[in-house]
């Protein structure tokens, strides 16, 4: 008997609902986040001005700054990869029919997923938190037997764990898997596209149309 497309469709959409509910989520955290970094980022900035001016300067605030930026900039990459703000070339599929910008919509949601899913398994063998936890969550045990340093080696002027930066890689990892594949779920027609905020709370530019689910 040949299979029905319908019943596959049915299948797919609590799963798919949950995927987008999940980024949903995961986007209003990531808005969240992004302002109260910039908040973070601006107050050091002004800090470090008036420490300068005064000519006593925290030596620490340029760090801090530093890695308040690189938090910045993945978690701000992830909220942008959900809202479809990346950057894209569409010299060559502005050309195609629609049938083929549709199809073409699909694979570059698909090279996200990948690199998601790369980029994750990359962090998991650079982490490697199954090998931390075997040595007893003893960072130098785990350095001298794996000669990844990465659990010992701490900030030049904070004097904080390396590491606690570092989990931005495998955080971003997973909130691009999951922004993906709800784009994924929208280009494949699986649901109605959502009405997403924007990152400064603004209206949507006209004509974006789109139910929540």
């Amino acid at each position: 008997m040949a299979s029905d497309p319908s019943r596959a469709a049915l299948w797919f959409r609590p799963v798919s609902r949950a995927i987008l509910a999940i980024s949903s989520g995961l986007l209003a955290a990531e808005r969240t986040a992004i302002m109260g970094l910039m908040f973070l980022l601006t107050s050091l900035v002004l800090l470090n001005v008036v420490t300068r001016y005064v000519g006593k300067p925290i030596y620490w605030v340029d760090e801090a700054c530093i890695y308040s930026v690189v938090w910045l900039t993945f978690i701000g990459a992830s909220a942008m990869t959900r809202m479809r703000l990346d950057f894209a070339v569409g010299m060559l599929t502005e050309k195609l029919s629609p049938v083929a910008q549709v199809r073409a919509k699909i694979i570059a949601t698909l090279a996200v997923v990948a690199f998601a899913v790369l980029l994750g398994w990359m962090c998991w063998l650079w982490l490697d938190p199954a090998g931390f936890a075997a040595s007893g969550f003893d960072a130098r045990k785990f350095a001298a037997t794996s000669f990844n340093f990465i659990y010992t080696e701490r900030t030049q002027t904070l004097g904080w764990p390396n590491w606690l930066f570092y989990l931005i890689m495998p955080i971003f990892a997973l909130c691009l898997l999951v922004h993906g594949l709800a784009n994924l779920v929208e280009d494949l027609g699986l649901q109605p596209p959502v009405q997403l905020p924007t990152l400064a709370a603004a209206a949507p530019p006209a004509g974006q149309t789109g139910a929540v689910t």
